[in-house]
C-alpha cells in the first residue's frame, strides 16, 4: 500500500528510501551477477555511435559496484564482453578494447577496491584479447590477488560453452598423463576446471539482466544451474540503484528449492 502510494506521488527518492530500508533487513545474495546489456541500443537511439553506450555503461558500473558492496554483498561478476561480441565490426572493438583497458587502470588506482580489499578475476579466453588489454587486467588480477573480503569478477572474451570445452581440454589432459581416470570424474572435478575455481561462493544466486530480453545468453551455463534469474526493461546506461534494489526484493521473495 505504501509502496504504490509513494509511486503514484513520484516521490521516487522516498521510495528508494524505504525500499533501501526494507531489502537491507532481508536475506541478501552473496553472489550477483550483471548481464550488462542494452548499451547499443540506448546509444543508437540517441544517434550516438554504439561504443558511447558502452562508454555510459561503464560509468554506471561504478556506481552500482558502490551499491553493492555497500548492502554487504560479497561477490560481484560482470558479464562485460562475450565471445560472440568479438564478432562486432573491428571500429567498435577498437573502441571496446580501449574502453576496457582504461577502466581496468582506473579500478586499479581506486582507493575504494584496496580499502574494500576486492580481489578481482578475470574470466574468459583472455589470449583473443589485445596484449595491451590483457597485460592491464593481468595486473589488476595481481594486484588484487591477496584480498579476500571482497570479490569481482570480470567476464571478457568469455563464453559458456567455451568454459566448458575448456575444461573438458584439461580434464582430457590430466586422463591422458593418467593424473585422474575416467571414472573418478564427476560434478566437482568439472568445478575445478571452471574459470570460477577458487571463488568461495562460485554460483551467482542471482543473475539480473537489463534490457528487456530474457535469456543469458551463453553465461555461466554450469553455474547459473540454481540461480534466480531476474530481466529488468531498461537498458544498462539506465540503470539505477532502485532497479537493484527491486531485483534482490524479488530474490528474497522466491523460495529457493535448488532442484528439490
Amino acid at each position: 500500500m505504501l509502496e504504490s502510494l509513494l509511486k503514484l506521488l513520484g516521490a521516487y527518492w522516498l521510495y528508494e528510501k524505504w525500499l533501501y530500508r526494507n531489502v537491507s533487513r532481508g536475506h541478501m545474495p552473496r553472489h550477483i551477477a550483471l548481464i550488462l546489456d542494452g548499451n547499443r541500443r540506448w546509444a543508437i537511439q540517441r544517434g550516438w555511435k554504439p561504443w558511447m553506450g558502452h562508454r555510459y555503461g561503464a560509468d554506471r558500473v561504478e556506481e552500482i559496484l558502490n551499491d553493492i558492496y555497500e548492502l554487504g554483498i560479497q561477490t560481484v561478476t560482470l558479464y562485460a564482453l562475450s565471445t560472440e561480441n568479438l564478432r562486432r565490426s573491428p571500429e567498435e572493438l577498437q573502441q571496446l578494447f580501449e574502453l576496457i583497458k582504461e577502466r581496468a587502470e582506473r579500478l586499479l588506482k581506486n582507493p575504494l577496491i584496496h580499502k574494500r580489499e576486492v580481489r578481482v578475476k578475470v574470466l574468459g579466453r583472455l589470449h583473443l584479447l589485445p596484449l595491451d588489454v590483457r597485460e592491464v587486467l593481468e595486473q589488476l588480477a595481481k594486484a588484487t590477488e591477496k584480498y579476500s573480503k571482497h570479490y569481482l569478477n570480470i567476464a571478457v572474451a568469455y563464453g559458456g560453452r567455451a568454459e566448458i570445452v575448456d575444461a573438458v581440454r584439461m580434464i582430457a589432459e590430466k586422463v591422458k598423463q593418467g593424473v585422474i581416470t575416467v571414472n573418478s570424474i564427476n560434478e566437482r572435478t568439472i568445478e575445478e576446471h571452471l574459470y570460477t575455481h577458487g571463488l568461495p561462493q562460485p554460483d551467482p544466486e542471482l543473475i539480473i539482466r537489463t534490457s528487456g530480453e530474457e535469456r543469458i545468453s551463453n553465461f555461466f551455463l554450469w553455474q547459473s544451474a540454481y540461480s534466480e534469474l531476474v530481466f529488468q526493461d531498461v537498458y544498462w546506461p539506465e540503470f539505477r540503484r532502485i532497479d537493484l534494489l527491486r531485483a534482490i526484493r524479488t530474490f528474497q521473495r522466491r523460495e529457493r528449492r535448488h532442484g528439490t
